[in-house]
């Protein structure tokens, strides 16, 4: 049964409240709207959040990433390892410095970057690895640690999924060298557009927030406040990469709630888990001792072996049903511009290649209701049933 004229259950709604419509009204009304004391507010909220010494909040995780590899020197030919189960921004940063994105393959059950592969990619050349925290689950960073400080390698984490997530009783964002947090709309926590690098070194934490803002000297935004002066000086080409305050006020907010909306997202994935343990055409995502799954996506993967449709049939039945999905992600080596630059093949990550053909991540948000978690689960269940081989 077509079922299109039912409610619409997205992927992905934020949860916005009368929290951060008074935050971002009493911005307005300040006459501060760009980078200013709420971005620090901001700043300060999430290092303390995290437990890490320092945070620089810019305009996107991307932006994080970028300063992030400048910050800790990669410069032409250097080559930087990266996952090829990832979005596109995770390699294009290290495309700005003229560098070499090397691609590796995933782990078949977290769909997180693979430490065997990793290591046997490393070369000479080799500065940086960006391990990506796939949907909210830590990669082994004890593994990806112990690697890098024996070949001598920076690690910079793209977190953009993983607030709040824990390895081994940690908190991702005081692991690595540098951390990098998005807040885009679809995130666990938004700011509409946002990012945030936290580190706890002083030089490159110092390095990015001067880097954020044309390379002008610390604190140029305090020119245009009673604090501040009309000389600058540049110290460096530097970008426009800054925060303002009017998104940091939706930010402030948002933190507040962040342990409460992985409580609510923990419930939902939690739900899933229960229902689709029944269904052996199913495979659900997988969990790592001693750590806290963000949650930021659930994605399942398809045993399409013992279905009758593929991957995008399923995603089609369940748009009948009223049900939003999407794909996380399609992997870079499998995009024209990756295959063309570098000459990969879908057999050089044949776990990658597999896997994408099966994944879906289906809907997991703060706000949405137990009816619309059982909806997604009765739809699910209704496909599975129907085209069981």
């Amino acid at each position: 049964m077509n079922n299109r004229g039912r409610d619409f259950i997205p992927f992905h709604a934020p949860d916005i409240g009368e929290e951060e419509i008074r935050s971002v009204v009493e911005t307005l009304q300040s006459g501060w709207l760009t980078t200013g004391l709420k971005v620090k507010r901001f700043e300060e909220e999430f290092s303390k959040y995290l437990g890490c010494s320092h945070a620089v909040a810019v305009n996107s995780c991307t932006a994080a990433l970028h300063l992030a590899l400048d910050a800790v020197g990669i410069q032409v030919g250097d080559e930087v390892i990266v996952p090829t189960m990832t979005f596109t921004a995770t390699a294009e940063v290290v495309l700005y410095f003229k560098a070499k994105p090397i691609l590796v393959d995933c782990e078949p059950d977290t769909l997180n970057i693979d430490p065997l592969d990793l290591e046997r990619k490393i070369t000479a050349k080799t500065k940086a690895i960006i391990p990506v925290h796939m949907a909210g689950q830590s990669c082994n960073m004890d593994r990806i640690m112990e690697i890098a400080r024996r070949h001598k390698l920076k690690v910079i984490e793209d977190a953009a999924h993983a607030l709040p997530s824990r390895f081994n009783g940690q908190m991702v964002g005081t692991i690595g060298d540098i951390t990098c947090f998005s807040f885009y709309v679809t995130k666990t926590i938004t700011t509409g557009e946002g990012g945030m690098a936290t580190t706890d070194n002083p030089e490159w934490a110092d390095r990015m927030r001067v880097m954020s803002l044309h390379g002008i000297s610390k604190d140029a935004w305090k020119r245009y406040s009673n604090e501040g002066s009309w000389y600058y000086e540049v110290h460096f080409p530097g970008y426009k990469y800054n925060l303002t305050d009017i998104a940091a006020a939706i930010g402030i907010e948002q933190l507040k709630k962040c342990d409460r909306f992985w409580t609510a997202r923990a419930r939902i994935a939690a739900a899933y888990n229960e229902a689709f343990a029944a269904l052996p055409e199913i495979r659900t995502p997988a969990c790592i001792p001693n750590s806290q799954h963000a949650w930021h996506l659930y994605v399942i993967q398809l045993e399409t072996e013992r279905l009758r449709i593929d991957r995008a049939e399923f995603i089609t039945a369940l748009k009948d049903q009223g049900i939003g999905t999407s794909v996380h992600f399609i992997p870079l080596h499998l995009h024209p511009y990756y295959r063309e630059a570098f000459g990969y093949k879908p057999e050089d990550f044949p776990t990658a290649t597999r896997v994408f053909e099966r994944i879906i991540s289906l809907p997991i948000y703060p706000a949405m209701s137990e009816k619309s978690v059982q909806r997604v689960i009765a739809a699910v269940t209704d496909v599975v049933d129907k085209n069981r081989r």
